[in-house]
Formats: C-alpha cells, sequence, structure tokens
C-alpha cells in the first residue's frame, strides 16, 4: 500500500492542518477494509472525485439507498487529491466536434453543463462546509509569440457561439491578471477555480460517509460484473455497479487496454513574500497557463506558493502504473537549483496518473457487460473530475456563497440513478472538469505528448 505523507504538497498540507494537530486526529489513516461479503444497492468502485460525486448525488436523490464504495488504497490518493487544483469549465473535445457528432444542442448543453459544474462544486463546498480553498478567479492563458495569440483570438471569437466567455487581452490587459516576462497578450475566462485538491477530495469523502455510505479502504477490486465486484477481502453483491476507477481502469481484470495512464509531474515553491505577490498578481486565485502546445499549469496556492506542472512524464509501456512512477529524477534535478543559490524551490510535487480514453475522446455508459462506465477524460486530473449532476444552482443550497449575477441550471442527473429508478431515459452528455489546460481542444493535436501517448499505445 502506499503512503500518503511525502507524496505530494497537497497531502502533506491536509497532515498539518490546524484540526489535525490540536485534537491527535490522522487525516490520513485509512478506513477499514471490507470485511467479508456484504449486499447492497450500488458499489461504486473508486473514491476518487468521480466515485466520491457519483455516491454524493445518488444519496442525495434517495437517502435510503444502500451505496458502497470501494477504494484500494485511501479516498483520493490517486489523481483526484494530487493534481494542479483547477476546477474548470474546460473540455478535452472541442464544442464544435461534439456539435458534429451530436449536434449543435447537445454541445450547447454540454458547455453550459461544463460550466454550471464549476459552480456546483463550489456550492457544495460551501453548503456541507468543505474547507478546499475554492477561489473563483478565472484561468489567465499567457501567448508569448504571434501564433499563440492568433490562437487565442481565434478561440475567444469562437467560445462566444458556445455561450462561453472568453476576454481576449493585450500586454497590458494579461498583466491586470498576472505579470510575466515575454507575454505580448493572452485570454482570460472566469470559468474556473482554484482550489486544494486534497482537501476537497478528503472532504467529500466525509461528507458521503456521513450521509450513509459505506467507504471501504485497503480493499481492491478484482473482477467487476453486472450485479457484484470480487474484492481482495471478500464479495459485493448489488444491484448496481459504477466504475469510477479512471486510469487505474487498465488494472483491472480485461481492461487493461480501455484506457491510457498518463502521469504529469509538478513541482511547489516556498511560500512567497507580500512583496513578490504585490508585483507578480494572481490576487484573486487565478489559474494560469500558457499557448503552447506541451501543456502547462498553475496556480497561486492559499499560502502563497507557486504550483506549477506540466506534461514531462513518459507513458509507460503496457499501461503499466507503480508508485516509483510517481516521481521522475530528470526532472527533479533538471528543475533543482545548485547549492549555491537560494531559490524558493520546495522539491517535487508528487505526480498524478489520469487516463486517457483509447478512443481519446471522454463518454459514458452501459457496456454490455453491465458495469456502468463513468466519465474518462485525457489530462491533468483537476478536482472537478466528475459531472456534478444537479438541476438547482448552489444558490438554492447555499445562500452565502455564490459565483456573480447570474446562476445556471445543470442539464441532467446521471443514467445511475434513472437505471436505479427503472428508468430508460440516459443522461445527453455531461462531465466536469478537474481542471487543466489539457482539457482543451488544442491538447488533440498530434504533436502534444498525451497524443504520442495515445499512438504508441495503440
Amino acid at each position: 500500500m502506499t503512503e500518503p505523507r511525502g507524496i505530494s504538497l497537497w497531502f502533506d498540507q491536509l497532515a498539518a492542518d490546524p484540526p489535525a494537530a490540536a485534537t491527535g486526529h490522522d487525516p490520513l489513516a485509512p478506513r477499514p477494509s471490507l470485511d467479508g461479503d456484504t449486499q447492497g444497492d450500488v458499489v461504486v468502485v473508486g473514491a476518487g472525485l468521480t466515485g466520491l460525486w457519483t455516491a454524493y448525488y445518488l444519496l442525495e436523490a434517495d437517502p435510503s439507498l444502500d451505496v458502497i464504495v470501494v477504494e484500494q488504497e485511501i479516498a483520493g490518493l490517486g489523481a483526484s487529491g494530487r493534481n494542479d487544483g483547477w476546477c474548470s469549465a474546460l473540455f478535452p473535445t472541442s464544442s464544435e466536434g461534439l456539435a458534429r457528432q451530436h449536434g449543435r444542442d447537445a454541445a450547447l448543453a454540454m458547455r453550459a453543463a461544463m460550466r454550471d459544474t464549476v459552480v456546483e462544486v463550489g456550492g457544495v463546498a460551501a453548503a456541507e462546509e468543505i474547507e478546499c480553498d475554492f477561489a473563483y478567479g478565472g484561468t489567465v492563458t499567457l501567448a508569448r509569440t504571434r501564433p499563440h495569440l492568433a490562437h487565442l483570438s481565434a478561440e475567444a471569437h469562437g467560445s462566444e457561439l458556445w455561450g462561453d466567455e472568453m476576454h481576449l487581452h493585450d500586454a497590458a490587459g494579461v498583466a491586470q491578471h498576472v505579470v510575466a516576462e515575454g507575454a505580448i497578450g493572452g485570454s482570460w475566462t472566469p470559468d474556473c477555480a482554484r482550489i486544494q485538491p486534497a482537501r476537497l477530495v478528503r472532504g467529500l469523502a466525509e461528507v458521503v460517509t456521513a450521509r450513509g455510505a459505506r467507504l471501504v479502504e485497503r480493499t481492491r477490486a478484482l473482477r467487476l460484473s453486472p450485479r457484484a465486484v470480487i474484492t481482495d477481502q471478500g464479495t459485493v453483491r448489488v444491484r448496481t455497479v459504477v466504475r469510477a476507477t479512471e486510469a487505474w481502469t487498465s488494472q483491472l481484470h480485461g481492461s487493461r487496454r480501455d484506457v491510457v495512464p498518463v502521469y504529469s509531474l509538478m513541482i511547489a515553491t516556498e511560500p512567497l513574500s507580500a512583496s513578490f505577490w504585490a508585483d507578480t498578481g494572481l490576487a484573486r486565485g487565478q489559474t494560469f497557463t500558457d499557448g503552447r502546445h506541451l501543456i502547462v499549469y498553475g496556480q497561486r496556492t492559499s499560502d502563497d506558493r507557486i504550483a506549477f506542472g506540466g506534461r514531462g512524464a513518459p507513458y509507460h509501456w503496457g499501461s503499466e502504473i507503480r508508485p516509483g512512477f510517481d516521481h521522475d529524477a530528470r526532472v527533479t534535478e533538471h528543475l533543482r537549483p545548485p547549492a549555491s543559490i537560494s531559490s524558493p524551490v520546495r522539491r517535487a510535487h508528487a505526480s498524478r496518473t489520469p487516463g486517457a480514453a483509447r478512443s481519446r475522446s471522454p463518454g459514458t455508459g452501459t457496456p454490455r457487460s453491465g458495469t456502468t462506465r463513468t466519465p474518462r477524460w485525457r489530462g491533468p486530473a483537476g478536482t472537478s473530475q466528475t459531472a456534478s449532476p444537479r438541476r438547482t444552482s448552489p444558490a438554492a443550497r447555499s445562500p452565502t456563497w455564490s459565483r456573480g449575477p447570474t446562476a445556471r441550471s445543470c442539464a441532467c442527473r446521471g443514467s445511475v440513478t434513472a437505471r436505479l429508478r427503472g428508468s430508460r431515459s440516459r443522461c445527453a452528455g455531461r462531465a466536469s472538469r478537474p481542471g487543466s489546460a489539457a482539457q482543451r481542444s488544442r491538447t488533440s493535436r498530434s504533436d502534444s505528448p498525451g497524443a504520442r501517448a495515445a499512438w504508441l499505445a495503440r
């Protein structure tokens, strides 16, 4: 089993939070494993954000459901708790591509649902008192070359067709968000929030269990079938099985080639001075990236660090996932300053492993085996890695929190709830992103590392 301490800045911060230090409570202690065979209504395999949001909304729709969540490590130890900390409306398929495949109305509904999801995560965090450093600052994208600026200009003008808000800036306009060397312009969209992902996912786990879900940790699923999950601690028999294993799907029996596990690396500084931030900006918690093809992403953390990362880690042959892959010695050594230079760089921040569908397109559905598949997407696992299927705005649940003057409602609830109620209706298409620059249409270009990894793994 993986020891969560020392694996990432986010988990180290969680372990050092004042409430934990004051009470002696260990926020990273594993919950009990499954104790032999059991039965229930729904079993969710995987206690990341995909699985926990699924359990949350199932219990909101029907509190009487007996929901069991099975996790091989501790909740959130995978990509959900170790990522860039973006809760974003970005999506790995372009709106134009969605419209070609599903029609314009479906594409518009998807874009609206993506924007709503960011609002919803903030609303749930406020309503459930999950302290996850949620800051609705948007995303600023820097242009350092003329081609970068031309691409952002086209993207900004096209976004209006799909109801998205994106503002194009010159160098002076970008400097109102962040002062960056070499920036000649850029863009800003409001539809992203900065979060601390480990606090979000671990807090959500507490909320889900308080609502009655049975979360069993250190319990590895070995085989999934339409009505049962066989684990190393016993068999869970239910009416509905939800697979929420993301990249770890490749480790399940019969699913090794379903997704490509793709690693990403981060690094963080020590807390930086007030004078540094006065010169640099990011005062509202904006996340940031730039227009290059190699995906990079960053944020100003709540304790005034820079957490920065990108797609610099290799794809490992045969869809292999190992703890040793969480750090790349070459990258760490390249970023480490000489001993003679004083530097705020803290240390390498452990990578996460999101899953890239081999079709290179996200999706939901029910395969012939009967197991419900959850959304899979390429890119850094932002925290909002799964849809939040709500029909009401968070303002209705949390009057103290709001996005701004407008509130949008999500399109539909998930297909799992419909199945449990005996309905034949299906979700027309909704997912959310935990937010990073990897989830925009430009990542589909063949020269991105993710595309090369998917090609090599065919």
